[in-house]
């Protein structure tokens, strides 16, 4: 047997009046509450025109207005900083923040450089390694070097027919002379260019090495402990 349920209309006036009232206060309560926490707004030393529901960062050396529901002014925030204040600030922060960046790359570096190198034996056989590509490459030169020496001779030969005057030699051998007399140029530029590199590489493992060494250390290895992985 279906029993049919009052409506509303039906129900008695108490009741209805309850419920209406209690939507009526949750609606208030939520009109207030948006009310009290407002919206504020200003235009930054930039030119933008900012909103927020809460005071801007960007705006304290300047009035914000903090605006009602409805759009309404409701009071005018001023500035918490001169304008030069606000600058100090923000420069005070940008440096700060770049000593932590720093330090961060630092301490990366550090990571990076106790992952490749775990212990001295690693690092001395490395630099062993960068040493020994730049002797294979002056031993090559060295053999070039021998050749070109050997060419220069040959060119010298020819040319003492012509030590009365050079200008008379033919321009093929002239040209051979020349050719041979950059490329010696060149040959001991490049040797020195090797040699500069060797100083770089011994340079670039000593400062490692006594940064590693500090690393290596008991003391910053304890510090260290689980923060390195391999």
């Amino acid at each position: 047997m279906n029993i049919a349920r009052p409506s509303i209309h039906s129900r008695p006036r108490t009741v209805r009046w309850n419920a209406c009232a209690m939507v009526m206060s949750a609606g208030l309560w939520a009109a207030a509450s948006a009310q009290a926490q407002g919206i504020y707004t200003c235009t930054d030393s930039k030119g933008r025109r900012i909103t927020s529901d809460r005071p801007i960062v960007e705006c304290l050396d300047r009035e914000q207005q903090q605006l009602g529901k409805t759009g309404i002014v409701r009071q005018v925030v001023p500035p918490s900083y001169t304008a030069d204040e606000r600058a100090r600030l923000e420069e005070k922060q940008r440096a700060e923040n770049e000593i932590k960046a720093r330090a961060a790359e630092e301490k990366r570096r550090e990571r990076a450089l106790l992952i490749r190198y775990p212990n001295q034996t690693v690092h001395d056989k490395e630099r062993a390694e960068a040493l020994a590509q730049i002797d294979e490459v002056v031993v090559a030169v060295n053999k070039r070097e021998v050749a070109l020496k050997q060419q220069r001779k040959e060119v010298d030969a020819e040319m003492e027919f012509y030590q009365a005057d050079p200008s008379k030699a033919p321009f093929w051998l002239r040209r051979k002379l020349e050719d041979s007399e950059k490329q010696t140029v060149v040959q001991k530029r490049f040797l020195e260019e090797q040699a500069q590199e060797k100083q770089r590489i011994n340079q670039r493992f000593d400062e490692e090495l006594v940064k590693l060494r500090q690393l290596w250390s008991p003391t910053s290895a304890a510090g260290n402990t689980g923060t390195v992985k391999r």
